[in-house]
C-alpha cells in the first residue's frame, strides 16, 4: 500500500472497527486490483489477503487473534500466515519482506513468489522461489543476482467496466509518480502541459518526498533545484488519485498520457497502460517493447520524444472518432488477453513449475 494512499483508506474506512471491515473497504476501492488474484477478489476462503504495511489493519488482526502488539510488523504477518496455514505465499512488497523474512516462514508454506518491477536497491530476494514481473529486462537483472525470475502479468479489473463512458470531457489525463526515477517522463509532462491553454489537461501527481521538500520554503534554501517541478507543470498539478477515483477520472478522459520509469529500458506495460485501456481511454505512451495486445496505431498510440508526444496527442484529438475506435479496440482486446481468469490460470501454472 502506497503511503500516499493510506489517508484515502483511513477516510473511507473511518467508521470500521474490525480487520475484516477495513479490508472489505480496501478491496471495494480496488487499489492494486490489477495485481490481486481472482480468489481474493471472489472472497474465496482459501485465499487470505493482508496489507502488511498498513499498521492499523495489522494491529486489528493481532488484537482479534490474541497476538502481542510489541513485536515487529513481520511477526504479525508470520502469525497470519501460520493461522491461515498458507501453502503459497505471494508477496507484492518484497523489498520490505526480503529473503531474511522468507527464511522465517512456517513449515506450511511450500511455494514462495514475489512481484517486483521497480527500483529495488540492494534488496536480497534470492530465497523466494521466483521473482515475477512483466518487464523482461528487470527479470534478467534479478537472474544476475541469483534469483529465479518468471514473466507474469497484471490483469484487467472487472470493475473497470463500470467506468467506460462515451462522454469524456477531459482531453488529456496524466496520473502518476514524479521523482528522480521519472526524468524522461518529466520532460514529456512539461511539453504536454503547454496544451493546457487550448485543451482540458489534468495532471494528478504523486510527488516524491524530495520533490515536496524542494518546493517547500525550506527547500528553496537548499541545492534541490533539479527536484522541483517546472512551473508549467506545477501550475496545473493536482494531488494524486487512487482506487475508484482513478477509474472515474480515466473514464472521463479521452487520452491517458503515460511514460515508463527510467530503469525499464525498452520494456513497456506499467500499470497505467492496463488501467487506461481497461477504462476505455486512448493510451498515448512512449515507444518501446509492449506486451501482446498493445500495438501502436492499432490499440494504442506512441511517441518517441516529448515533442512527438504533443504532436500525437494533438492529432488524436483532432480526429477523435478514429482515436475513439482505437481505444475501443484496445479495451476489447486486452480485456480478453489479460482477464482475471487468464491471470489465475497463469499463476497456477507458474506455481506448478517452481
Amino acid at each position: 500500500m502506497y503511503p500516499s494512499y493510506r489517508p484515502r483508506l483511513n477516510q473511507l474506512a473511518a467508521s470500521t472497527q474490525s480487520f475484516e471491515e477495513r479490508r472489505r473497504v480496501f478491496l471495494h476501492d480496488r487499489f492494486g486490483a490489477l495485481h490481486l488474484l481472482q480468489p481474493v477478489l471472489d472472497g474465496n476462503a482459501d485465499a487470505f489477503l493482508t496489507c502488511a504495511n498498513d499498521g492499523l489493519l495489522q494491529r486489528r488482526w493481532a488484537r482479534e487473534h490474541g497476538v502481542g502488539l510489541k513485536g515487529a510488523p513481520e511477526d504479525i504477518l508470520l502469525a497470519q500466515i501460520e493461522h491461515h496455514r498458507t501453502e503459497v505465499f505471494y508477496n507484492l512488497d518484497p523489498v520490505a519482506f526480503p529473503s531474511s523474512f522468507v527464511r522465517r516462514l512456517p513449515g506450511c508454506v511450500r511455494k514462495t513468489l514475489c512481484w517486483r518491477a521497480a527500483p529495488s536497491g540492494n534488496a536480497d530476494l534470492t530465497a523466494y522461489g521466483a521473482v515475477v514481473g512483466n518487464f523482461t529486462s528487470i527479470l534478467s537483472a534479478w537472474r544476475t543476482k541469483g534469483c529465479r525470475a518468471e514473466w507474469f502479468s497484471p490483469a484487467i479489473d472487472p470493475a473497470m467496466s463500470e467506468y467506460v463512458r462515451d462522454e469524456r470531457p477531459i482531453d488529456v489525463l496524466f496520473v502518476g509518480g514524479y521523482s528522480w526515477h521519472h526524468s524522461a517522463r518529466a520532460r514529456t509532462l512539461e511539453k504536454v502541459a503547454a496544451l493546457a491553454g487550448s485543451r482540458n489537461v489534468v495532471y494528478c501527481l504523486d510527488s516524491s518526498r524530495l520533490t515536496r521538500l524542494a518546493e517547500s520554503s525550506i527547500g528553496y534554501l537548499l541545492p534541490l533545484k533539479q527536484h522541483r517541478r517546472p512551473r508549467i507543470v506545477a501550475g496545473i498539478a493536482k494531488t494524486a488519485v487512487f482506487g475508484r477515483d482513478l477509474y472515474e477520472l480515466i473514464g472521463r478522459s479521452k487520452i491517458v498520457l503515460n511514460g515508463a520509469i527510467d530503469m525499464a529500458g525498452q520494456d513497456r506495460g506499467n500499470m497505467r497502460c492496463f488501467e487506461a485501456m481497461g477504462c476505455g481511454a486512448l493510451l498515448v505512451s512512449d515507444a518501446g517493447r509492449y506486451p501482446a495486445g498493445m500495438q501502436e496505431g492499432v490499440t494504442i498510440e506512441t511517441y518517441g520524444t516529448p515533442e512527438q508526444a504533443v504532436e500525437v496527442i494533438s492529432r488524436s484529438l483532432q480526429d477523435w472518432p478514429r482515436s475513439a475506435e482505437i481505444a475501443a479496440r484496445g479495451r476489447a482486446l486486452i480485456r480478453d488477453i489479460y482477464s482475471k481468469d487468464v491471470q489465475w490460470k497463469q499463476f497456477c501454472d507458474l506455481v506448478g513449475r517452481i
